[in-house]
Parts: structure tokens; C-alpha cells; sequence
């Protein structure tokens, strides 16, 4: 509920700084902004001219004297007007979210590149549903931001300004007694500000957690079942729901309060308007079309103060995302390029690690001072007990954890020197938990990368046996993927990602538990291929099972993040140690 909290924390309702970052953004399209500038200001003359011209068709033509053909210009001019209002605000709304459009494309561009170039310890921090809400939810606050408060600010005030100053000109006492009514309005709307502030920050955390909950049923909806949880589960969502019903419900009964009062004060400051114009009229003081074209200010006057308020709403809400966007992008990714990089091009595929230290947080070691040398063209394996270090040793080879003490070197050089782009080109890594992106099965294997003719990608699914269950599919390499690979098999998955690493002819290819879920027959299918794959390659492979890592020129065991024990398979079970009892036990299992 902590990180609820943080998540939803509400900072100041307007920020300078964060505006002045976000207007950088509109900087590019400041002539289209400008524009629609100047048009609002034009619609909003348009707007203030209306009341005015029916006052002097009252005045003029109307009352006394009853001139048809003024009336008639008139009329035609007040059509004319209204026309071209329609106009205008159609070029002006169109330019507007067109620029705001283009806008929010950059963010989220920038935004989604930046997630991009982060190490793989930022995702561990951050969950994938608050990063997916930065680059969808906060942005949109921000489109609303733009295109409501931005550049319709203007309008508004320039609204109140030409009604003030329009009321003056007509009758500077009428106006200051029609005024008496603001002070009542300036104090709801203050209260209105604090009421709401704190309204609407209860429904953003009341969300987050609904949001939280639903993200946590949905994706454990397997286990909820296997263990008939459902009814649970319901009255824990339910809870949930009925808290974000009463927050909602809150703010709603804010909004029930303040809409009426501000309809309260409008029709107290006609009615003043009525009582004292009507008896100034009856009087001959002032003109019939005067007291109409107040009662008419009067109204426009709370348009816009009902739109500054709900602009306070989107300005607040637009700056709590504005900050949260902000903070993501400030995040500078651990791994970083080197300043001056030193390229090999293609490595020959010599790995040495010298005294390599690591922790994932503080200095809880994972890896404690290892060392190790892999020549090119050898094929190790590493074992060992659950937390030993396994997974780390390939995670560092691909930097995609930056170590804390020691080197580890790729044909000779500080892979901290070497180019990412081309250190992780040359590394082929097949993982245990296989990912399929949604689209075909061509796209899966070469990552939409169409400089890969499509004679390679298919040599690559031969050579892992893939293509023989993909040519049995409708579309073969084009039949469609569902989400996370759900049409195909485990080990289909993992055959797919075989062929994937492949097609890319990495230099150094890394197994992670590649075979531990395959079928008897479909492993059978692909450690053929491994044989002949890792042929010419550096290849390192991590694997539970100690039968298919036999014939490996080395093997290291790991345990509790240190190196124990260095062999081939037959010298490590004559030393009758660590890999000696973990092949005791797996066949000893295997027997019984």
C-alpha cells in the first residue's frame, strides 16, 4: 500500500520547472500554438460581440423605433458572426490537436526509447504495469493537458477580461454593482481547490490499488483456479472496488456542490442585475438593451470560471504525471557506453573473468572473486545448486548487470569498452523461459530484422529440426502467434528460440537451461543440432541436468557464489566432490 501511495502522490497543482519541461516539447509546433492563440482570441471577441449586437438591435431598432431594415442588417451580421465562430473554431480545434497530437508521438517515442536502454536491473525495481502506464495513462493526461488548459487558458481569460471590461464601458456603476457577486465566487472556488485536491488524490491511490489487484488476479488467474479461490477472491476485489466507488463518490458530491453554488451565485447576480437594471430601466436611466447585454456578460462571465476550475483538475492531474514521466526519464540507465569504445567486429570468443565480484543490491555477493578463462571455440558448462551463481556468470558476459570488482575481458578487452550494440550482436543466448512476441512465426525468428533473407532464417529452423512442425502449421513461417506463444508448445517455444539465436551466427552461444523443458522427443530432435551448432563457437551452457553437458571440454561447479571445482566430466567424478554427489543424486532419482 506504501508504493500505492508514492505512485500517487499528488505534488504542487502547478510546477514551474515541470512546465517549463513540457513546453519544450511544444516548442517545435510554437507557430501552430501561436495560431490557435490567436484564433481562440478571435473566437472569444466573437463570443463577447454577440450579446452586444442583440443590445443594439434592442436599442437601436427595437424599442421606439422599430427599423426593419437596420433590424434586418443586423440579423444578418449577428448570423454572419456566429458563422464565422464556427469556422474559426473548427480550424482552431483541428490545429490544436493536431500539434498536441504530435506532441504526446515525441513523448512517448522518447519515453519508450529511453525504457529501452535500461539495464535489466531498472525492471527488476520497476513493475511492467507502471512502466506501461507512464508510456499510455500519464501521457494522455498530458494530451488533455495540452489541448484543454494550455492554449484554451487564454480564452478563458480573455473572456473574463472583455466581459469586465465590456460591462465597464456600458455603465461603470451597473458594472461594479453586478461585480458585488465575485468575492463569493473567488471563495468557492478556493474551497473548491482544497476540497478537491484531496478528493481526487483518494480515487488516483484508490485506482492504483484496483489497478494493482486486477493485474494480480488476471495474471494468476491459473493458480486462483487450481486452488477454488474464486469466491476469495471476488470479496477481495469487491472490497477494493466498493473503496474506489466511495472515493469516487466523494469527489463526485465535491463537483455536486460547487456546479450549483456557482448556478446559486449566477442567478444572485442576475437577479441582482434584474432588481436594480429593471428599476433603472422603468426609470429611463439606462437603455432595455444595456440590462440584456449585462444579463447575458453575467452568464458568459461563469462559463469560463467553470472552466478555469476543471482545469485545475487536468493541470493538477497533468502535473503529477508530468513528474512521474519526468523521474523515469532522469533514471540514467548503470550500464553505460564508453566514452572512447574500442571495437573488435567479429570476436573469435575468448571469455576471462579476473576476480569478478557482484551483488544484485548492497553487498549481498552473488559472485564472490571469481576467475575464470574460456578459449575460443570451447564449450563450458556451469553447475550447481539453486543461488549459486549460474545465471549471473551469463548475465555479466552480456553486461547486462554492471559488476562491482574485477574485469571480465572478450578476446582480451574490458568488455566495459566494448560497443553494446556490437558485444551483445555476437552473443546468442537461449533462455529457459522462452518470450514469443505476438505476430508470425517468421517475425519471431528474426526479430524484424528484414536485412535476414528469408533463405537464412529458414536454414536456421532447419538446422534446429523447427521446421519440421512449422511446415505442418496452415501459413507455415506466416501462421500467426498468439500472445506469449500460447498456439505452440513448450517445446515448439524453445525450438523457436534456437533458431532465433542462430540465425543471428553469434559468436559466442549461451544455453540457459535451454533443454529443461523439452519433451524426451523434441529434445531428442535438437541435441543433434547442438552438437554441430556449438562447432566452431564459444558455447557455455547452465543446465540441471548433468546428462547433457557430459561431453562439455570443461565444466565449472558453482556453490554459494564461489568456484569449487574445475574439470571435464570424467576428472570431477574422480574427485568425488560437489559434482560428484549432485550426478549421484540426479541418477540415483532417475533409478528409483
Amino acid at each position: 500500500m506504501e508504493n500505492l501511495h508514492q505512485e500517487e502522490t499528488l505534488g504542487k497543482a502547478y510546477d514551474s520547472k515541470l512546465m517549463a519541461r513540457l513546453l519544450k516539447y511544444a516548442k517545435p509546433y510554437w507557430h501552430w500554438l501561436l495560431i490557435c492563440i490567436v484564433l481562440l482570441m478571435v473566437i472569444a471577441g466573437i463570443e463577447l460581440a454577440q450579446p452586444y449586437i442583440i443590445k443594439l438591435a434592442i436599442d437601436n431598432y427595437i424599442v421606439g423605433q422599430e427599423d426593419i431594415s437596420g433590424l434586418r442588417s443586423l440579423s444578418l451580421l449577428y448570423l454572419s458572426v456566429v458563422i464565422i465562430g464556427f469556422l474559426i473554431n473548427f480550424v482552431q480545434v483541428y490545429l490544436l490537436n493536431f500539434a498536441s497530437n504530435k506532441i504526446i508521438y515525441n513523448i512517448r517515442e522518447e519515453l519508450f526509447s529511453h525504457i529501452q536502454k535500461m539495464s535489466l536491473s531498472f525492471f527488476d525495481r520497476n513493475p511492467v504495469g507502471r512502466l506501461v502506464t507512464r508510456v499510455t495513462n500519464d501521457t494522455d493526461t498530458l494530451h488533455e493537458m495540452y489541448t484543454s488548459v494550455l492554449v484554451n487558458l487564454f480564452k478563458d481569460i480573455f473572456l473574463l477580461l472583455g466581459i469586465i471590461i465590456i460591462m465597464l464601458r456600458m455603465n461603470f456603476k451597473y458594472a461594479m454593482i453586478s461585480f458585488t457577486v465575485i468575492p463569493l465566487v473567488l471563495l468557492s472556488a478556493i474551497i473548491f481547490r482544497i476540497k478537491i485536491r484531496d478528493a481526487y488524490r483518494e480515487v488516483r491511490v484508490k485506482l492504483a490499488k484496483i489497478n494493482s489487484s486486477l493485474n494480480e488476479n488476471i495474471t494468476g488467474m491459473k493458480t486462483i483456479h487450481v486452488y477454488r479461490r474464486e469466491l476469495q477472491q471476488m470479496k477481495q476485489f469487491d472490497q477494493t472496488n466498493k473503496e474506489l466507488l466511495a472515493a469516487n463518490n466523494r469527489e463526485l458530491f465535491v463537483f455536486s456542490v460547487f456546479r450549483p453554488s456557482m448556478e446559486i451565485l449566477k442567478a444572485l447576480g442576475i437577479a441582482i442585475i434584474i432588481w436594480y437594471g429593471g428599476g433603472q430601466v422603468i426609470q429611463q436611466n439606462i437603455e432595455f438593451g444595456v440590462l440584456f447585454a449585462f444579463i447575458n456578460y453575467i452568464k458568459q462571465f461563469f462559463q469560463p470560471i467553470n472552466d478555469l476550475t476543471e482545469k485545475y483538475n487536468i493541470l493538477q492531474s497533468a502535473m503529477a504525471s508530468s513528474e512521474r514521466i519526468f523521474a523515469l526519464l532522469d533514471q540514467r540507465s548503470i550500464i553505460e557506453e564508453a566514452t572512447e569504445p574500442q571495437s573488435l567486429g567479429t570476436f573469435k570468443g575468448e571469455i576471462e573473468f579476473k576476480n569478478v565480484w557482484f551483488a544484485y543490491k548492497g553487498e549481498d555477493w552473488v559472485l564472490k572473486d571469481i576467475s575464470f578463462k574460456i578459449l575460443p571455440g570451447e564449450s563450458i558448462a556451469f553447475v550447481g545448486a539453486t543461488g549459486a551463481g549460474k545465471s549471473s556468470i551469463i548475465n555479466l558476459i552480456s553486461r547486462f548487470y554492471e559488476i562491482q570488482k574485477g574485469e571480465i575481458l572478450i578476446d582480451g578487452v574490458n568488455i566495459k569498452s566494448l560497443p553494446l550494440e556490437e558485444l551483445r550482436r555476437n552473443i546468442g543466448i537461449v533462455l529457459q523461459d522462452v518470450f514469443i512476441f505476438t505476430g508470425s512465426i517468421k517475425n519471431n525468428i528474426i526479430l524484424n530484422n528484414h536485412e535476414i533473407s528469408d533463405e537464412k532464417f529458414i536454414e536456421a529452423a532447419k538446422y534446429v529440426n523447427a521446421n519440421s512442425f512449422i511446415e505442418r502449421l496452415p501459413n507455415k513461417y506466416e501462421e500467426a502467434i498468439m500472445e506469449r506463444g500460447a498456439n505452440l508448445s513448450t517445446g515448439q517455444r524453445q525450438l523457436l528460440a534456437f533458431a532465433r539465436a542462430l540465425v543471428f551466427d553469434p559468436s559466442i552461444l549461451i544455453l540457459d537451461e535451454a533443454t529443461s523443458n523439452i519433451d524426451t522427443e523434441t529434445e531428442e530432435l535438437i541435441q543433434d543440432a547442438i552438437e554441430r551448432l556449438i562447432r566452431g563457437r564459444t558455447s557455455i551452457a547452465i543446465a540441471h541436468r548433468l546428462s547433457t553437458i557430459q561431453n562439455c571440454d570443461k565444466i565449472i561447479v558453482l556453490h554459494k557464489g564461489k568456484i569449487r571445482e574445475m574439470g571435464n566430466h570424467q576428472s570431477l567424478l574422480e574427485k568425488e566432490g560437489i559434482y560428484y554427489k549432485l550426478y549421484q543424486l540426479q541418477y540415483s532419482i532417475k533409478g528409483s
